[in-house]
């Protein structure tokens, strides 16, 4: 047929992907093949990462409360700038944006990376700074699951954050960078960012993981996940 094959696990539609959170803007995102990716590996932000392991990591940026990669197992690959990746079975492209409203003059840039696991297409927007604008939108799209920042501070608020959701349409939200007990970076707590939306638009999991079939993701409706760091 012409198609080239590796010794990767091969890449399917049907599988079930799993999120599991582990605090701040740090996921880790595991494919039904077995593909395991951490984003945003923290250092010491009031509490410590929990042991994990994965195939690769993806930094956001360089600050220390998001490029911890040493505390990653398994001698992974780090993806930290922007360009297009695959890593068993996983398509990862990973877009320049800016960590500040100013194009960068405050607080340099960011990537905003986006994979493609299970028939998903999940964003992890990670320490966005920049007013929503189309342009950016347009390269963002389409988007099933959004991992988005909502503390302000350091990065967009609950208000612009609600707007790139109202923009971007993900099927499902899972805020990240917010205030929660023990963290000692100071970002506001996600009740602004939730108190935007119904509270049936709201389902606080209370729990670390969720996973995900691609069938059972509804694109007429978006769905805010509150999720439980990992301990």
């Amino acid at each position: 047929t012409g198609v080239q094959t590796c010794a990767l696990p091969i890449y399917y539609i049907g599988g079930t992907m799993k999120i599991r959170y582990l605090g701040h803007s740090c996921f880790v995102l595991t494919e039904s093949t077995g593909t395991t990716i951490v984003t945003d590996p923290y250092g010491d932000i009031g509490y410590s990462m929990p042991s994990v392991k994965a195939d690769a990591v993806t930094v956001s940026h360089g600050h220390y409360d998001h490029n911890n990669v040493g505390a990653v197992s398994g001698n992974p690959v780090v993806f930290d700038e922007e360009g297009t990746y695959e890593i068993g079975g996983v398509d990862i492209t990973a877009i320049k944006s800016y960590h500040d409203d100013e194009n960068g003059a405050k607080r340099g840039e960011n990537l905003i990376f986006k994979f493609r696991m299970d028939g998903l297409e999940v964003c992890h927007l990670g320490d966005l700074g920049e007013k929503c604008s189309s342009a950016l939108i347009e390269t963002l799209l389409p988007v099933h699951v959004l991992l988005i920042p909502v503390g302000g501070n350091y990065t967009i608020g609950a208000e612009q954050a609600k707007e790139y959701v109202d923009r971007i349409m993900p099927a499902i939200v899972i805020p990240m960078h917010y205030k929660t007990k023990g963290l000692n970076i100071d970002v506001d707590k996600v009740d602004d960012f939730i108190d935007q939306f119904d509270n049936e638009e709201v389902e606080d999991l209370g729990e670390r993981e969720v996973e995900l079939f691609r069938d059972d993701i509804s694109e007429e409706s978006t769905k805010v996940i509150l999720m439980e760091r990992e301990k």
